[in-house]
């Protein structure tokens, strides 16, 4: 049976899998030959784009219609359609021979192409860097972010057996899995419910080494771009390594059942002791939010036990890249009614599809079973995200204020009762949800506001706050640097439009209401600023503002800020080298050349960059110095 895999590199000579194209700023690129490589100019880009238009769209009707009759029949009632094991084991050779030779030959130069546009070396960035002298020096942890570490399957029960190390999430066994055996892998990736824990019979551990974040399934990179920089430099697994966690745990689980922060810390201060210097930490996503708690875990009596002075002594940077520090608004309606805008804006066939394999009353259970999600939902409510008729980052165009969060058309029942601000949604959330996760989520995490210096402190031996900055504070580290790198300028969600479920074949009381688009809402989502998952003011209010407001970094830590706007590439699917995605940043030029700087003791000659109105929009804010 000819792979996936193989299948991709036929059709488009394994493009997707191509090491990062992401240009440093300004350098010369060469290739291993040293011969020069020139990037094609925007005028080119342009009339090659015009160039293959026709034949681009013929490809895409063609494939999409292929697709379409694929996908038809495995979502279609009737059994005797399609085997669903028969689908696995179809030799794709004959697949690829049935298609049209000249869909086939344009998908290769449309790959071709879209490789020109970016093609030098993918080792450009740090060989740059190298030539002017930077090299490896400090010991590099990296923390990836939510959903974006693999997790493999260690029970030898009898229902476990079949999966023993294959991974249930983030590879194609995931795929394969989910496909055949959906209640099995519901069984596997869900937490229980009471414990939070590994239900009985099941254990799922987080992949570990590099490999467990630097793709997420064959082709899809996530930190490969990264790593392959940094080796240019001289990192290796000796003075570089990934902190993998399980991301469904919240922070307490971890320490319980995977001792994870008792590790890390022993990582650190190895590399320290190995090196003769600081480590720097990188950070992406949700595990900035994990570092954060580490910060106050790894001082804390009773728990890391390495006092005040701890991070000081054993860190010298963190790098804190599309921080989801104040979390993302799109987490509350995803474990609100299992939605968000990827689903709300299906067309009707996609959603016929999605919810007979997996309803949304399904989705909401397995969020809900992933504690470790629930550290996402919106920090800082009314002060931060607005009230019923103003919110901080409202423009002066907008007919809708971003400040009602939840937005009901019909106001005339229990269930849609008002428009909601985001601390009336939180609450609205806790009262039309089960008490398992009701208990869950209020023992586990604080979303509000210390708006003193003595609460802060307080606060400080409570981990129910440990995750939230806007209730504790930065380490006293006078020495540490803190770095924020994050995308702007990609439509982001915002706030919603909710109507009550009256579907009498659903198990949900609300549900968003894509009948509503006008002005700025689109089929029942208003969108933002942001990077296309975090919000702006999540990503940047603590980089831009909080953290200078002195209860919350005492110690007077520098923070820089380095936004990077949203550039993509039409030709690429992942943005190409000037993408501010939130994901896809990972692979950007200009990111992973400021890493590379700060690893290599340069990053004190960054200089902070603003490109969105984050500042203005923090100063309106309603959290101030309380000096």
């Amino acid at each position: 049976m000819v792979s996936f895999n193989n299948l991709r590199r036929r059709v488009l000579r394994d493009s997707s899998s191509e090491p990062s194209r992401a240009p440093s700023p300004n350098p010369t690129f060469r290739d291993k030959d040293g011969e020069p490589v020139t990037l094609v100019t925007a005028s080119k880009l342009k009339k090659l784009s015009r160039h293959r238009s026709s034949r681009r769209q013929w490809l895409l009707f063609g494939l999409g219609g292929l697709f379409g009759i694929i996908v038809a029949a495995f979502f279609a009632q009737q059994h005797d359609v399609i085997n669903l094991e028969g689908l696995m084991d179809m030799n794709l050779d004959s697949l690829l021979d049935a298609i049209p030779a000249g869909i086939v030959n344009d998908a290769k130069d449309i790959t071709r192409h879209e490789r020109e546009t970016v093609n030098y070396d993918s080792f450009a960035v740090g060989l740059h860097l190298q030539s002017q002298g930077v090299k490896a020096r400090h010991p590099v942890i990296m923390i990836p972010g939510v959903i974006s570490t693999g997790l493999e399957s260690w029970g030898t029960e009898d229902v476990s057996r079949q999966y023993f190390r294959k991974r249930l999430w983030g590879s194609w066994s995931m795929m394969r899995a989910l496909v055949l055996d959906k209640a099995s892998w519901k069984r596997h990736i869900m937490l229980d419910k009471l414990t939070g824990l590994d239900p009985p019979g099941i254990k799922l551990r987080a992949a570990q080494g590099f490999d467990a974040a630097d793709f997420f399934i064959t082709g899809y990179w996530i930190w490969s771009k990264i790593l392959e920089n940094l080796a240019t430099l001289g990192y290796d697994p000796s003075n570089a390594f990934t902190a993998a966690y399980d991301w469904r745990l919240s922070c307490e689980k971890l320490e319980l059942r995977d001792h994870y922060f008792t590790r890390l810390k022993a990582h650190i201060e190895t590399g320290v002791k190995t090196s003769g210097e600081k480590v720097v930490l990188v950070s992406h996503s949700m595990g900035s939010q994990v570092l954060f708690y580490f910060f106050h875990w790894v001082e804390a009596e009773g728990h890391g036990n390495g006092g005040p002075n701890w991070v000081d002594t054993f860190v010298d940077s963190w790098i804190n890249i599309s921080g989801s520090m104040l979390g993302a608004l799109k987490g509350l309606p995803a474990v609100l009614s299992g939605e968000m805008k990827d689903t709300a804006q299906l067309n009707a066939f996609a959603v016929y599809g999605l919810e007979k394999f997996l309803a949304k009353h399904e989705r909401v259970e397995l969020f809900r079973a992933m504690p470790g999600a629930s550290s996402m939902l919106p920090i800082g409510g009314n002060a931060v995200w607005g009230n019923k008729t103003w919110a901080p980052d409202d423009s002066s165009n907008q007919t809708v204020s971003y400040g009602t969060f939840i937005n009901f058309k019909e106001r005339n029942s229990t269930q849609s009762p008002a428009n909601l601000t985001v601390d009336e949604s939180h609450a609205y959330l806790m009262e039309n949800s089960d008490t398992w996760y009701r208990d869950q989520v209020q023992s586990t995490y604080s979303y509000g506001v210390a708006h003193s210096k003595a609460e802060v402190e307080k606060n400080g031996k409570d981990p129910r706050k440990w995750m939230n900055p806007l209730e504790t504070r930065l380490p006293l580290a006078p020495h540490l640097k803190i770095y924020c790198f994050y995308g702007v300028g990609k439509a982001t969600e915002r706030s919603y439009w909710y109507r009550e479920d009256r579907d009498p074949m659903s198990k949900l009381n609300v549900t968003i209401d894509t009948s509503i688009t006008y002005g700025e809402i689109d089929r029942g989502v208003i969108m933002g600023e942001g990077d296309g998952t975090v919000p702006l003011m999540s990503n940047g209010y603590m980089c831009a503002k909080g953290w200078r407001i002195h209860r919350y970094n005492p110690a007077g830590v520098t923070v820089k800020v380095y936004e990077m706007p949203h550039e993509p590439d039409r030709f690429s699917p992942r943005g190409g080298p000037n993408t501010g995605d939130h994901v896809d940043i990972l692979g950007r030029a200009s990111l992973n050349d400021l890493i590379l700087r700060v690893a290599g003791g340069k990053g004190n000659h960054i200089e902070e960059n603003y490109v969105s109105q984050i500042r203005e929009y923090s100063e309106k804010v309603k959290i101030y110095d309380d000096r």
